[in-house]
């Protein structure tokens, strides 16, 4: 674990005081997220869990893009729940507080049905699923102590639709609506039996990015890649940064009246 402090600035103000974690927090999507919180005014802590150069690298291009916000980063294992838990803490330690969990981490381990070994199916179920909700578990109590918080699950359109060779990461992506949902319910019928139903309370939703031009599509043939983009009506592929965008306004205090609901970034691709 390293952590950096800077001191204040930024170009929005909705996120001023509030404190951010975003898993796989380093890179792609993740990466800008935390840069798209901090550019509302949230000091951020990065998860990461093996990468340290990128980690290192990525504190180093975030301390100069946002002089005025604070960095940590907290490396673990999402599939473990003693780590979730740990880093969950950590970040409480650190910041004093925690106003927003972003759970973002994911991986892959493609093979048709046929083919998918055990292990395949158990570790992607283990990171893009359970990792979430040991994470949210966590964070969800403390949030419900304080009285405000916002979960936001980062899915997958393949979790609406399914993909060959995909059926672990279809799964997992597919079980954090229901996930949401049930969070979103159980924390607002503890904020109703604590009184707290007039302030910005704890909300629980889920975005759902499309094809995104991030390092995972790097590997994939140009040819295969132009095929994807001429199923997406918009045709072309999404950047991380239209779906940080959906995160920070769904971050945000003025969006206390969303919760249990699925937000699509996908070009149209699910029409």
């Amino acid at each position: 674990m390293t952590a950096t402090q800077t001191s204040p600035a930024g170009s929005g103000e909705k996120l001023l005081g509030r404190v951010a974690f975003v898993t796989g927090g380093t890179r792609g999507i993740g990466a800008a997220i935390c840069r798209s919180l901090a550019g509302q005014g949230a000091d951020v802590a990065a998860g990461f869990s093996g990468n340290v150069e990128a980690a290192e690298r990525f504190a180093a291009e975030f301390g100069q893009a946002h002089p005025g916000r604070r960095l940590t980063t907290h490396r673990g294992d999402i599939g473990s729940p003693e780590d979730c838990r740990r880093t969950v803490a950590e970040v409480v330690e650190q910041h004093g507080r925690l106003d927003i969990l972003v759970n973002n981490a994911g991986i892959t381990a493609d093979r048709s049905v046929l083919k998918m070994q055990d292990d395949d199916w158990r570790r992607v179920i283990d990171v893009n699923l359970s990792g979430a909700f040991y994470l949210s578990q966590a964070a969800l109590r403390h949030m419900l102590e304080r009285g405000s918080g916002r979960i936001v699950n980062i899915s997958s359109v393949i979790g609406e639709t399914g993909n060959i060779g995909q059926v672990n990461y279809a799964a997992a992506k597919s079980g954090m609506f229901g996930l949401t949902k049930t969070l979103a319910r159980e924390a607002a019928m503890q904020q109703q039996r604590a009184g707290h139903t007039d302030g910005i309370g704890v909300t629980v939703n889920t975005v759902t990015p499309g094809f995104i031009e991030t390092d995972m599509l790097g590997s994939v043939p140009e040819k295969v890649l132009d095929g994807v983009r001429g199923k997406i009506p918009l045709g072309r592929l999404g950047r991380p940064e239209e779906v940080a965008r959906v995160v920070h306004f769904l971050a945000a205090d003025a969006s206390s009246y969303i919760t249990g609901q699925v937000w699509g970034v996908n070009g149209g691709l699910d029409m």
